[in-house]
């Protein structure tokens, strides 16, 4: 391919890379080429164009191995497999995987090629594309998890290097706000880009309307603890979360003055309520408010560092995230996500690019869509946080238990427990005969012994744990711990990879030997007779609704009132999130058996020396019923979020209905189930139940044609087998 087709830039990029890799400096490779270091200049910033000739003399140079290969590697030619950038550390593989695409593809397209064979081929192909594209994408996010005031954000600034130093020799600042819990406003994700800055993705005004009604409800209710305790006494609860009730208040100019009066007491004035107390009605109170808060101008979306506002760049982030996270910056809307841009990179590597996203913290219930997602992302590492006593704390073992009710795929890669210790807490850890441990090391080894035992319940007792004290811990420690998590990510893609070429190379081998195929036949047909015994779906008792209905016995009843105010769409409870995971879940239950058990069929069939011909087909069957297994999951997901939410949308009685709940005393929570058991029970939704179980029946029908059109094996034609 003519190096002018290849984006210039990324060409000069790698020279560079080369170079450096070698220990070259640019004036030495100069002199080497006797080129002036100014022509090398622009040529590593892509502003220059080289020939292939002026490649070849640069890389010959250099001459290292990986230099020249450079000029090879610019001539491939890229046609099943996305080209991946020049200084992808697995360029060789993915190239050596293209090649056996291509081999797989032209055999697959001979008109003598029986219909059982194509199939496994494309499988192949089809296998080795999306695995590749996974392994393609370098871009990986790390997710921290767990309650308010768990130490988050902490330990995420210690571990990039976001900490002021304290002059006095005390521990350091974290730049992103830390405290006691309640502190983060939304998702706050941390990213390496040119500079300092800070971006936003603003709130709707939809939802800063509603945000605005659950103030004007709060402060209306003439008290300053929680509106909904004289409903279902949910002690220390809020009528509205405190970060957006600061937000709200700062950007309203609504202080809290307190004063010492005449006798020296403190007394304590509200302008919000003083607001309140001048308005006829919520409506005019809540236009106050918002007329108060200026949106219109609040339009800015980002901001960055400039050296000549005075104040070194961490000191200037850290004040300017506050500003923002608090409403106190008159720029700024609500934020729904904060994007915190550093210019170092946040993990010490080469080979990928990490994002650190600090979520909201769990308040009262985990069963939290944006939470949720995370474990479920290929790319993605969640790290489940703990306290040091009580781990694994009750926020992370729900998480996991939720996740494999849902039949969620590669727990144990893709999810960490992470305990956040407090000084001398590890040290304060006895073994079973009473004695103390000696060393922090010692303590950490033995919660290590506990945690995995109570996680053996779950079946996850293989989890990844770490330990971190964010105030004695050197940051290497946790560092280490991320690296080595998203390592394993990485190579098991690279596994699968391996693993599905040397099969698909195999059977490219000898798709000519009858021996080999006879073999091949006989471990097709008793994989089929399983398949037969599989083929019926089990009607269940469970319901689509059962998560939302536990959830809302569960959170607190100020959030099923924020919920009903929002017709079912808030962070806390999310009717369409328990909606789709309460469809996925019915799936597992229906089917997961029949999945375990043709797995474990397989397996015995695979152990069995006298199938190691066959040894290919049946990995592939069960890769292939591994991915068909979550696509119909993923499908009932989507049926189930989308068909019982866009019904719920359309009934606005059924909202109005709820919304009159609130303020009639005891038992809002209980009327709020009765009414939604009732929603649930009418005919109308059992249609919609039904729809759903015939998805699932149709879905696992396509799955099992789909494993049947693998093991239809024939007599194999004449053609060449192509190695």
């Amino acid at each position: 391919m003519p190096i002018g087709e290849i984006y210039q830039r990324e060409i000069g990029n790698r020279v560079s890379q080369v170079r450096e890799a070698a220990g070259i400096s640019q004036a030495e490779l100069a002199r080497r080429i006797t080129w002036s270091p100014a022509v090398l200049s622009r040529i590593e910033s892509g502003e220059r164009q080289l020939s292939a000739e002026e490649l070849k003399k640069v890389m010959e140079a250099i001459g290292t191995p990986e230099a020249l290969q450079l000029s090879d590697v610019l001539e491939r030619d890229w046609r099943i497999i996305s080209r991946p950038p020049l200084d992808h550390p697995d360029q060789n593989l993915l190239w050596e995987t293209e090649r056996l695409c291509r081999d797989l593809t032209e055999l697959k397209n001979q008109p003598e090629v029986r219909h059982a064979f194509e199939r496994r081929l494309a499988e192949y192909v089809e296998d080795l594309r999306r695995t590749a594209d996974l392994l393609l994408k370098r871009e990986h996010e790390i997710a921290f998890i767990g309650s308010k005031g768990i130490g988050k954000s902490t330990a995420i600034c210690k571990l990039a290097g976001l900490e002021i130093p304290n002059a006095d020799g005390g521990p350091a600042t974290p730049v992103l706000e830390a405290g006691g819990g309640g502190v983060t406003i939304c998702e706050v994700h941390l990213r390496t880009g040119p500079g300092y800055g800070i971006l936003i993705e603003p709130c709707s005004d939809d939802k800063i309307r509603a945000d605005v009604s659950d103030f004007a409800e709060h402060i209306l209710s003439g008290t300053t603890t929680d509106v909904e305790c004289a409903d279902d006494s949910d002690e220390g609860s809020q009528g509205i979360s405190q970060e957006i009730e600061r937000a709200v208040r700062n950007m309203a100019g609504l202080k809290i003055r307190r004063e010492k009066g005449p006798d020296g007491k403190t007394i304590r004035s509200d302008e919000a309520k003083e607001l309140a107390n001048r308005a006829t009605s919520l409506r005019e109170y809540m236009v106050e408010v918002l007329a108060l808060m200026t949106l219109h101008r609040r339009d800015r979306r980002d901001i960055w560092y400039d050296p000549s506002v005075g104040k070194p760049p961490l000191a200037w982030l850290k004040e300017t995230f506050e500003q923002i996270n608090n409403g106190r910056h008159p720029e700024f809307t609500l934020p729904a996500r904060i994007e915190v841009v550093v210019p170092d990179r946040l993990l010490e590597t080469n080979e990928v690019t990490v994002r650190l996203i600090d979520t909201k913290g769990i308040d009262r219930t985990a069963a939290r869509a944006d939470l949720e997602g995370h474990l479920n992302q290929p790319h993605t590492l969640a790290i489940l946080c703990s306290g040091f006593n009580d781990a694994p704390a009750s926020d992370p073992r729900l998480l996991l238990e939720r996740a494999k009710d849902a039949g969620v795929r590669n727990l144990e890669l893709n999810v960490a427990l992470l305990v956040l210790p407090h000084p001398n807490q590890a040290l304060a850890v006895k073994d079973e005969a009473g004695v103390r441990v000696q060393t922090i090391e010692e303590g950490y080894d033995l919660k290590r012994e506990h945690v995995s035992m109570a996680l053996e319940p779950l079946k996850m007792q293989g989890l990844t744990i770490g330990f971190f004290n964010s105030f004695g811990d050197e940051p290497a420690r946790l560092r280490g711990l991320l690296l080595d998590c998203i390592g394993k990510i990485r190579q098991s893609f690279k596994t699968h990879i391996q693993n599905a070429s040397t099969n698909a190379r195999t059977l490219l081998l000898n798709y000519h030997k009858e021996q080999v195929q006879e073999i091949v036949r006989s471990a097709a047909r008793m994989m089929s007779t399983c398949i037969v015994q599989f083929s019926t779906v089990p009607v269940l008792n469970g319901h689509v609704h059962e998560s939302l209905m536990s959830q809302i016995q569960t959170v607190y009843a100020s959030t099923i009132r924020a919920s009903v105010r929002r017709e079912g769409e808030w962070i806390n409870l999310s009717y369409g999130h328990h909606l789709g995971y309460g469809a996925r879940r019915l799936a597992v239950l229906a089917l997961d058996p029949f999945v375990s058990k043709f797995k474990s069929a397989t397996e015995v069939l695979e152990a069995n020396p006298e199938y190691e011909e066959a040894k290919g087909l049946i990995q592939q069957t069960r890769h292939v019923l591994d991915d068909a297994f979550e696509e119909l999951l993923r499908k009932a997901q989507i049926m189930g979020q989308t068909a019982f939410t866009d019904a719920l949308k359309l009934d606005s009685s059924f909202w109005s209905e709820c919304g009159d709940e609130w303020g009639k005393g005891r038992g809002y929570r209980d009327r709020i189930a009765d009414r939604n058991q009732g929603w649930f029970g009418d005919d109308d939704r059992k249609k919609l139940e039904k729809e759903l179980w015939d998805t699932i029946t149709r879905e696992w029908g396509i799955t099992l044609k789909r494993l049947s059109s693998l093991l239809e094996i024939d007599a194999p034609s004449k053609a060449k087998a192509i190695i």
